[in-house]
């Protein structure tokens, strides 16, 4: 349901709470670098402005993690906007605006003119759930706040991979418009007949195997991400050569994705599919190959206004001076990854000894291409950061062995009473980190025993956590959940520790 202002989008409830890895800075200079731009983002003295923000989590975790950074984030829903002010005010953070704006007129306004110019401005999810007056009020103010050289990312559903949702988001709802009142109840009535149809054998649903093997997943899913997804009077996805046409008005050129493995065609494609891909130059023809033959869903999308092409040789010595950090304990590193054209094999003879100098803390990847042990035939520092980074396990650092300060220790005890709770079991969650540069990722049990050690209680039995966190679940799942709280107390304090997330 939408009220009167809310133009066809969702307002009636909150927007979930999240944390995206694809919008973090670190993340983003990676990306840039993989596909050959100079990243010209300071590390120090920035400006990061979000549009869409919804409850502005990200926001506060890029603006505690950068505190020379300036941080503007703008949202449409008042509420949003609210909550985020009171949590920046409760966690002390200083450098963060939180702006309630309408993109379709904002451009225009005093505020957008007392803004600083942007060298990052990222849109998680809004290009594909506007109108084309919000599109071409974000065009506008792309062109004229994101400075020379500064770095834009788009994230939006994408097609030929929603192609098959096209008739479920209508089905979902027009029904739930008609037998329901708030926007939840009306995506689950909606999504209950959609249940009843795909039961009933309708073949406008059989007709794409994806939307068969969707809809008990969305059982997963939250009541307000579906809601969300929906009931959104706009909703409309995407093909990326279109959104590249839309943005070239604000002098964007198109780089590649913030979802790093598919910069690597080899990775994305079969062989015989790479051998049509190479026969052209043009990249955004390039990609809609890359989409005939794995169509995706979700495209993270990044642009440069002005982009600096790197020679080879440029790209991977400023790849080299990278710093990496391991995102789980060394013995739960994969080297056989699932990828779009099957699998991966990752060469143990030079991962392996990679992992075990990574175990021991953030590492420069000059020093990682010569692990003591490592044998390969080639230094390949993209292969070896897009991988590893690209496969979740491990992440950029930004300021290695920067301490985290009162502010970033609040936020984070502030995230661990909010969201480390049993209603966000199934959700990814982030911590703020100033080594790091932006938001550590980790489980909600993660997270849990995080907050304890911030409450100074990490000396409480894992049992009694287990209560307190699954308490309400079945036994099984409560078995799972006490397990992966014994293992976060001993495998991941000590890493968010090194990662600057929580005291030593």
């Amino acid at each position: 349901m939408t009220s009167g202002w809310g133009q066809g989008y969702v307002t009636d409830i909150d927007y979930d709470p999240g944390v995206y890895r694809e919008q973090m800075p670190t993340q983003l200079k990676l990306a840039c670098l993989l596909s050959g731009v100079a990243w010209d983002v300071p590390e120090e003295g920035a400006h990061y402005l979000e549009l869409g923000c919804g409850q502005g989590i990200g926001a506060l975790v890029v603006a505690a993690s950068n505190p020379s950074w300036r941080v503007t984030a703008l949202d449409f829903a008042p509420g949003h906007i609210a909550g985020a002010r009171a949590l920046a005010r409760e966690a002390g953070i200083a450098n963060v605006t939180f702006l309630e704006a309408d993109l379709a007129t904002f451009a225009e306004s005093a505020a957008a003119a007392a803004l600083p110019e942007a060298d990052i401005v990222t849109a998680h999810g809004v290009w594909s759930w506007v109108g084309e007056p919000v599109k071409q009020g974000i065009v506008r103010l792309l062109r004229s706040k994101l400075r020379a050289g500064g770095v834009a990312h788009l994230s939006y559903n994408a097609l030929p991979g929603w192609q098959g949702m096209l008739l479920v988001q209508r089905l979902v709802r027009e029904a739930g418009l008609r037998l329901a009142g708030r926007s939840d109840r009306q995506a689950a009535a909606g999504l209950a007949m959609v249940r009843d149809l795909l039961g009933a054998e309708a073949s406008g649903l059989l007709a794409d195997k994806r939307v068969g093997a969707w809809i008990p997943e969305a059982s997963k899913l939250s009541a307000t991400y579906l809601a969300h997804e929906f009931m959104n009077g706009h909703w409309a996805p995407c093909w990326q050569a279109d959104v590249a046409r839309d943005v070239a008005a604000a002098q964007l050129d198109f780089v590649g994705t913030a979802t790093l493995l598919e910069n690597f065609p080899e990775l994305a494609m079969t062989g015989p599919q790479r051998a049509v891909y190479e026969r052209f130059d043009d990249p955004l023809m390039r990609e809609l190959l890359k989409e005939a033959c794995n169509p995706r869903t979700l495209r993270h999308d990044l642009y440069v206004r002005g982009a600096r092409r790197l020679s080879a040789a440029g790209r991977d010595a400023a790849l080299r001076e990278l710093h990496l950090a391991l995102l789980l304990p060394a013995e739960r590193v994969r080297l056989e990854v699932d990828v779009a054209a099957g699998k991966a094999e990752m060469s143990r003879a030079f991962y392996e000894p990679v992992v075990r100098m990574m175990d021991d803390g953030p590492a420069r990847v000059a020093d990682l291409l010569h692990a003591p042990g490592a044998v390969s035939e080639r230094e390949n520092p993209a292969e070896l950061a897009g991988l590893m980074v690209g496969t979740r396990q491990a992440m950029v650092v930004a300021r290695p062995g920067a301490a985290p300060d009162a502010t970033v220790l609040r936020l984070n005890a502030l995230l661990a009473r909010h969201f480390g709770v049993t209603a966000m079991l199934s959700r990814g969650q982030a911590l703020a980190s100033i080594a790091a540069g932006g938001g550590v990722p980790l489980t909600t049990a993660e997270l849990f025993v995080a907050g304890r050690v911030l409450a100074g209680a990490a000396d409480e039995r894992v049992e009694g956590w287990t209560e307190q966190l699954a308490g309400t679940l079945n036994a099984e799942d409560q078995e799972k959940v006490a397990a992966a709280l014994g293992q976060a107390r001993e495998g991941t304090l000590p890493r968010l520790r090194r990662l600057g997330a929580l005291p030593d």
